[in-house]
């Protein structure tokens, strides 16, 4: 929740927090934020390596999160010499890293409650059911008889 004012404060000053993902800049916009010219994001779009939103019309959207990729491109093609297919490569490998490692933690979280349900289970049966030898058991023990039992075969009649 923001601050008490900060929505007035914003819309007085003119800014909003925008999302990383948000497509907001027009491709004219985006190119000077990039440092590229406009038909080099074109031909990224047409290559995979940077996929911008659209308008109903068809229009390029770019996202904050588009600039900062448009940068990585151009660094890594310009400072480290890889050309555009080792970029597309780089690109895809890294959004699966992120991929994993976002569901690494959904894993994590979900190991983690179901930790959580069986300590509250444990806890619940601790003092339900107690063994032969004093210990807490999921099925009761029954306790060891010296009952005698005496089979007789029955008559073949």
């Amino acid at each position: 929740m923001s601050a008490p004012g900060a929505e007035e404060r914003d819309r007085r000053d003119g800014a909003r927090a925008v999302a990383d993902d948000a497509p907001v800049f027009v491709i004219s916009v985006a190119a000077q934020l990039a440092g590229m010219h406009a038909q080099t994001l074109r031909q990224y779009d047409r290559l995979g390596l940077v996929s911008p939103g659209r308008t109903p019309g068809g229009g390029r959207r770019y996202s904050p999160r588009d600039v900062a990729l448009l940068r990585e491109v151009q660094r890594l093609s310009q400072e480290d010499g890889v050309n555009l297919a080792g970029i597309k490569r780089i690109i895809d490998l890294e959004s699966q890293v992120e991929a994993l490692q976002q569901r690494v933690h959904e894993l994590l979280d979900e190991l983690a409650d179901a930790d959580r349900r069986r300590a509250a289970a444990e806890a619940a049966l601790s003092g339900s059911f107690t063994g032969s030898f004093g210990r807490a058991d999921l099925v009761p023990l029954r306790q060891a008889s010296s009952a005698l039992v005496v089979w007789r075969p029955r008559d073949p009649r």
